[in-house]
């Protein structure tokens, strides 16, 4: 069955490298559909082909699937998203697309709870489990009311544009929040965008609990802290990650995991807020993060146990240990250099950190190409981005890699 059931990965990013490699690695036949910008995943030793993948509509996206699993025998091959929106594509059609493949999502029942944050939070909510202070501001007259600092964030990034690309926007002052929010909607309805209370920290207080689970129990997870990020305020990703012993958040993670009754690989993100001693839950990721090999080196390789999940083969039940870490030093150096300027680190502390047992994100030495592009391609891709931004008369969108 190694031998035959392979995997199809939509997205050449980091997150589809991660897959390739774990899969590969046993043998398993890895294809990664990518987008001409984002091709880091092409490079691996481990993808046996990569197909582009169309830049079209939702039934377009899925009518591609389906054919290229009826003239290529990928037969109950199992389909890996790696970003928000194909991990809602794969769940939005699970029940045509499972014709032909296993797929690894949860249906939209579940997945939907994680991919809008606007039931994210009502989901919080019924769960009793803590998240920042969340208004939805239909005008710039519902503004006056909200505390400050805070952040503008968008409740789903179906759409590609600049204020989806940044995550979050930040606001200090009530001028900078009408600007930004008038900003916003310009770029989106009223309706998708949320003012959050601002938790003040960068990724030393950010937390993880990952997961995969069977029908809203895990059967093998970890819990970790963010220590560094890039930016090192409103990190798009993660450049260095820990596991760790924080018990604080797997109770209300297996609450909201449970409630959803969700099966496969996920993330839930907490900020620990010191003001009142709690941690409060930021995001839920259904598909792999970028820090995912670090579960690998911890002995808990996510993407494999979820091939085998999907071809019912027996999963372990596995936690990891604390005490291993993730680095990505292309966006790692230039956070701890920040931080170094700020005074919250010193070298002695960061040289420290780098000590085994350690995963680099992309240097490998049984798959060296990937981690020689790195810079390259990033910089290829970001031009690329900002000429077809260019050639619509639209803004740049900036950053186009999933988030963690």
């Amino acid at each position: 069955m190694t031998e035959l059931t392979g995997a199809v990965v939509v997205g050449g990013n980091l997150n589809g490298l991660s897959i390739a490699r774990s899969l590969g690695r046993r043998g398993v036949p890895v294809w990664v559909l990518s987008t001409p910008n984002i091709r880091l995943a092409s490079f691996s030793r481990y993808t046996r082909r990569t197909v582009l993948w169309p830049d079209c509509g939702d039934e377009t996206q899925v009518e591609f699937l389906l054919d290229l699993a009826d003239h290529n025998n990928l037969d109950r091959w199992v389909l890996f998203p790696t970003s928000d929106e194909s991990a809602a594509l794969l769940s939005k059609y699970h029940t045509q697309l499972s014709t032909r493949y296993r797929v690894s999502t949860p249906d939209w029942n579940a997945l939907k709870w994680a991919y809008d944050k606007r039931l994210t939070y009502r989901l919080a909510e019924q769960q009793q489990v803590d998240y920042p202070a969340t208004f939805y501001p239909r005008s710039e007259s519902d503004l006056d009311a909200v505390a400050l600092p805070a952040i503008l964030k968008p409740a789903t990034h179906a759409v590609v544009n600049r204020f989806t690309a940044a995550k979050a926007w930040a606001v200090e002052n009530r001028e900078e929040l009408i600007c930004r929010y008038v900003e916003a909607r310009s770029l989106m309805p009223a309706d998708l965008i949320l003012l959050q209370e601002r938790i003040r920290g960068g990724g030393e207080s950010q937390f993880s609990y990952a997961a995969l689970c069977r029908d809203g129990k895990p059967i093998a997870s970890l819990t970790a802290r963010r220590t560094r990020q890039f930016p090192i305020d409103f990190g798009y990703s993660s450049s260095f990650v820990e596991t760790m012993d924080v018990p604080e958040i797997v109770a209300p993670s297996l609450r909201l995991l449970d409630a959803m009754k969700y099966t496969g690989i996920v993330e839930i993100e907490y900020k620990y807020d010191a003001r009142d001693d709690r941690f409060k839950l930021l995001d839920i990721n259904p598909r792999l993060w970028t820090w995912a090999p670090l579960g690998a080196r911890a002995g808990v390789d996510f993407p494999l146990l979820l091939w085998r999940l999907m071809l019912d083969m027996p999963v372990p039940e596995l936690t990891a240990p604390p005490g291993v870490r993730w680095v990505r030093v292309s966006t790692d150096v230039p956070a701890a250099i920040h931080e170094m300027l700020r005074g919250r680190l010193n070298l002695f502390s960061y040289l420290r950190s780098m000590r085994s047992p350690l995963e680099f994100a992309l240097v490998t030495a049984d798959d060296p190409v990937p981690g020689l592009l790195d810079l390259p391609l990033y910089v290829f891709k970001h031009l690329h981005n900002r000429f077809a931004a260019a050639r619509k008369g639209a803004p740049s969108a900036g950053r186009y890699s999933v988030k963690d």
